[in-house]
């Protein structure tokens, strides 16, 4: 190889020992008795290698004061945004002190936003639907913040986040927010810090926010305690897997929207409205005084989403008018400070001393039949209870 090949310096004369020519060396994985066929190098550009890099991630990582996270919220600086969600999503004691005081400045400008979850079986478009709603709300003068909750891995933890890159369209516009969050293992099909991410987006002055459930049955029912519309998507053709979302999720919704109606599945989709239409007639109501109508949408020619926003400016009304929507958010929020004193307790009891061994040793009693489920954790409690 040349010296020009290598962006070695001319004042370095070639020599085997500095690998023909270029002063830095190669890896120590390279072959000793590699020539100059083997074109791996270490070669000095503008920067030492990574030098720049870890300047630019230390800028990044730089802490943000409350004030800054509170400037750059109401600002809808994107980065800042983003990091102030992880900010109150983050788990660790170190953090939530923090991410509660910000939340306490932010306060004031919440509650301005109208709070709609959408959840549907796997499959039926949600993302899609949203998309194609966000785009036709922010074309009309919204702006929207979209809190996308993925299934992790009961596995390893893990989840794949994609509901950005399939919301490619509606994530470009400056007046979207796009937040995807792993569920992190929690029920009900939202993540565990939703209800602070809400918060987050509407102080930053988004006046739509759209939560989009895991989208797994029966389970998805928390998302009702924490929006003030609840839509629940269907398609036609699910067989089985529809059936199963019916009794649970059905009756709280406040409007059905059947998607994919376009094209052949068009008539299929009419049968699904008309058969959905029969279901809502007998169901109860969960807001009084609404009647919630089953919808035909089409996500991908745009078909029947001004009904859908037309349905929605009609709740909406009625809510603010009764006074329900105001007690709906109270009930909401003391629901809310009732999980979480729940899950407080359960942290400090699983923080005790020697809790974990006497965790074990009851789940192996449980596990061999030797003590009902119910003592072993009477037990627990009570020694818990004693050792304070």
């Amino acid at each position: 190889m040349s010296e020009d090949t290598h962006d070695c310096r001319p004042e370095v004369q070639p020599s085997r020992s500095l690998h023909d020519g270029c002063p830095q060396p190669r890896p120590d994985w390279v072959p000793g008795d590699a020539g100059p066929g083997f074109a791996t190098w270490v070669v000095e550009g503008v920067r030492p290698a990574g030098a720049g890099a870890r300047r630019r991630a230390g800028a990044i990582r730089r802490e943000l004061s409350e004030e800054e996270f509170v400037a750059g919220v109401r600002a809808r600086d994107p980065m800042v945004l983003g990091r102030a969600i992880t900010l109150v999503e983050s788990g660790a004691p170190r953090v939530q002190a923090r991410a509660q005081a910000v939340l306490g400045k932010l306060l004031p400008h919440t509650g301005g936003a109208r709070r709609i979850g959408i959840t549907g079986i796997p499959g039926a478009g949600k993302s899609t639907f949203i998309e194609a709603l966000g785009c036709h709300l922010i074309d009309r003068g919204h702006r929207v913040a979209v809190l996308a909750v993925d299934p992790s891995s009961t596995l390893h933890g893990g989840s794949i986040l994609a509901d950005k890159m399939r919301m490619e369209r509606l994530a470009v516009r400056p007046e979207a927010f796009i937040r995807p969050s792993p569920s992190g293992g929690t029920l009900g099909g939202v993540a565990r810090r939703t209800r602070e991410a809400m918060l987050v987006c509407e102080a930053a002055g988004f006046d739509v926010i759209i939560v989009e459930t895991v989208g797994v049955g029966q389970s998805e029912v928390s998302v009702r305690s924490m929006v003030d519309l609840f839509l629940v998507l269907m398609i036609a053709g699910a067989g089985d897997e529809m059936q199963g979302i019916k009794k649970g999720v059905i009756e709280l919704a406040d409007a059905i929207i059947v998607n994919k109606a376009d094209g052949d599945n068009r008539r299929r989709c009419v049968a699904v409205q008309a058969e959905m239409k029969r279901v809502l007639h007998y169901l109860q109501p969960t807001t009084a005084g609404w009647s919630s109508p089953a919808l035909l949408v089409s996500s991908r020619d745009g078909t029947g989403l001004d009904d859908v926003w037309r349905v929605a400016d009609d709740y909406f009304a009625l809510v603010k008018a009764s006074g329900a929507l105001v007690r709906r958010r109270q009930e909401q929020a003391v629901q809310w400070l009732r999980t979480l004193v729940d899950e407080q307790l359960r942290a400090r009891f699983l923080a005790q001393p020697g809790i974990a061994a006497r965790i074990e040793a009851t789940e192996r009693a449980v596990a061999e039949g030797r003590i009902p489920v119910l003592a072993g954790a009477l037990e627990l409690v009570a020694e818990e209870s004693v050792g304070r």
